[in-house]
């Protein structure tokens, strides 16, 4: 089957962002839109009426989103579909095609960050296709740089990509991604990676200065040899390394306040207790004001 962008809708102002996102998307990507609604009754538990009551509902959500979106993507073809199933399971399952799933996220918070949800951490953990949170309230001036005023505008240049990269595990699947969004979006990419320095320093012990600055230009060459084939294959992306000492996790939150979109890798794992997403794609999740990609890998 063709790849589709593919949204989950159901009505909440964190998913009609998340379709409108998505619908932008499938435009660069020159690929159709797909809205699923997804919805779980139990006929032991609610009474007969809800069945109805859930379809309607649902039809209503995707109806009127679809005409929204036609009416600001014209040329996009959109299609939607309900299904009779756990959130969780109906996402998955519409997941296997999709090109990437796209899923909101709910306002940032003070207190809590940026709150992924359940569902949306269940579908990010278990996956194998690229997944976007897109959190409450973003809009396509979000993505790109503010005019000569300072004023929020869709006619100026894209913001920057972020990467994430572990220089541990570097994932094409994951380099790949970011390239080709910053390629869509005919815009920069940085590239983001933390990293530690010896345990003295940590501790504020003196150490060296020598070893510190040489073990700096190791992580440096490390990531410049990393991207090498991928600068040459996207000559026309402008890369940034920023490279750190520190959490990578928190670095990219700090990078996601001026960026178009964040992308981190997960590593899949097959496991007994259950998948996880990582610490780091964790913290991006739950603290940054940008979309996030998380790119599945092994």
């Amino acid at each position: 089957m063709p790849r589709t962008v593919t949204v989950g809708l159901d009505g909440s102002p964190e998913s009609l962002a998340a379709a409108e996102w998505a619908a932008r998307e499938a435009e660069l990507r020159d690929l159709p839109l797909h809205l699923v609604y997804a919805w779980d009754w139990q006929p032991y538990i609610q009474p007969v009426p809800s069945d109805t009551a859930h379809r309607q509902w649902g039809g209503r959500v995707l109806r009127e989103a679809t005409e929204r979106l036609h009416d600001r993507h014209p040329r996009l073809d959109v299609t939607s579909e309900q299904i009779q199933r756990p959130p969780v399971t109906a996402l998955l399952t519409a997941s296997a095609e999709a090109d990437p799933l796209v899923i909101g996220s709910r306002r940032l918070s003070a207190v809590a960050g940026f709150l992924a949800g359940s569902v949306g951490l269940a579908v990010t953990a278990h996956t194998d296709r690229p997944v976007v949170l897109v959190r409450s309230g973003a809009s396509a001036e979000d993505e790109h740089q503010t005019d000569a005023d300072g004023r929020p505008s869709t006619v100026t240049p894209y913001r920057d990509v972020v990467l994430g990269l572990d220089l541990e595990r570097p994932s094409d699947a994951v380099i790949a991604f970011a390239f080709e969004a910053a390629a869509r979006r005919a815009t920069g990419l940085r590239v983001v990676h933390g990293w530690s320095l010896p345990p003295g320093s940590a501790h504020g012990l003196a150490v060296d200065q020598a070893l510190d600055d040489e073990l700096a230009r190791q992580e440096t060459n490390a990531v410049k040899e990393v991207l090498a084939p991928w600068r040459e294959k996207f000559p026309g992306v402008e890369v940034v390394d920023q490279i750190a000492v520190g959490n990578t996790g928190a670095h990219l939150v700090d990078a996601a306040t001026d960026a178009s979109l964040v992308v981190v890798g997960r590593r899949v794992r097959h496991a007994p207790i259950g998948a996880r997403i990582g610490h780091v794609a964790h913290a991006v999740l739950h603290h940054a004001t940008a979309p996030v990609a998380v790119v599945p890998h092994d």
